[in-house]
């Protein structure tokens, strides 16, 4: 499932598309996805004005003059694709093919939702979002995102300075549950992955199984554990998001192309491997954890 690096990487690659523009038309190509689309889906969004395209964890929020918000999930396997016009009129989709988007291995069978959009200058879009698995969902909010369910209780996001030493010892504080359960919790840290987190773990020297609560005890030690692991879970997002993201399986960008960060994996899937650590000297094992691959080093991550 994609994770925040790739919500993020699609929602900068939509941005230049969507804020300023209108909605000129909808077309929904089925009733549903992992939900029914909300009641009178089409007609709320026809003819609105997108103020501005957010993310929160990994969902993606579009804002609508006067309202609603459209939240959005990717799924296991969503992804949008942005087709454009330079003359301002949208040629038939027999015509795109090649000239104005990266063909990408997808049938368009699974083109479920098309957004028809015109841009303040006049410029014609389509943005189509795809998802054969049907795991991906759109909803509406009537108030501010944080406030629909699907989003309330979501905890911090690991982008910024609030996610530092201090912060992960209130989350984490009096906790028996392995480090790595812990940081997936999505009430503690939104939109932290099995993916990053595995490497965030890595680069700060941490074990998967270490109890968690220990990180967050008083000493030096700990603090600079905690403060290790706040650096890491930042440096390791910001450099995902830089490198477009980690194509594995399904994920791809709005422009059809791969992101990159999975060449630069120190841990994940990486099982057997020597460690990359410098003068660590150890190999890279996998076990599993809530039913979920952890990759690590047990030589320097203690």
């Amino acid at each position: 499932m994609p994770e925040l690096p790739e919500v993020e990487t699609v929602r900068r690659g939509l941005q230049p598309v969507l804020e300023g523009a209108r909605i000129a038309r909808v077309e929904a190509r089925r009733p549903d996805l992992r939900f029914p689309f909300p009641e009178k889906f089409l007609e709320r969004l026809t003819g609105k004005t997108i103020t501005a395209l957010g993310r929160r964890a990994k969902y993606l929020t579009m804002h609508l003059e006067g309202g609603p918000v459209l939240i959005c999930h990717l799924g296991m396997s969503g992804s949008f694709r942005i087709e454009t016009s330079d003359d301002g009129e949208m040629p038939d989709s027999s015509e795109m093919l090649g000239a104005f988007y990266l063909e990408r291995s997808k049938s368009a069978a699974h083109d479920h939702v098309v957004f028809h959009i015109v841009s303040p200058e006049g410029a014609r879009s389509r943005v189509t979002f795809n998802d054969p698995r049907r795991f991906g969902f759109m909803l509406f909010s009537e108030g501010a995102p944080d406030t629909h369910p699907m989003l309330a209780g979501l905890g911090v996001e690991p982008t910024g300075n609030a996610l530092d030493g201090e912060l992960l010892t209130s989350l984490l504080k009096g906790r028996k549950s392995p480090l790595k359960a812990a940081l997936l919790d999505q009430r503690l840290i939104a939109g932290l992955g099995n993916i990053y987190v595995s490497e965030a773990l890595w680069r700060a020297g941490l074990s998967p199984l270490r109890e968690a609560g220990t990180i967050a005890k008083p000493g030096k030690k700990a603090k600079q554990r905690r403060d290790a692991l706040a650096e890491a879970i930042r440096a390791v997002i910001a450099d995902a998001i830089a490198a477009g993201g980690s194509s594995l399986r399904d994920y791809v960008q709005t422009d059809g192309s791969l992101g990159y960060f999975q060449h630069s994996f120190a841990v994940y899937d990486r099982e057997g491997e020597p460690c990359s650590k410098h003068g660590c000297g150890g190999h890279i094992e996998r076990i599993v954890q809530s039913g979920r691959s952890t990759f690590y080093c047990r030589t320097c991550q203690l």
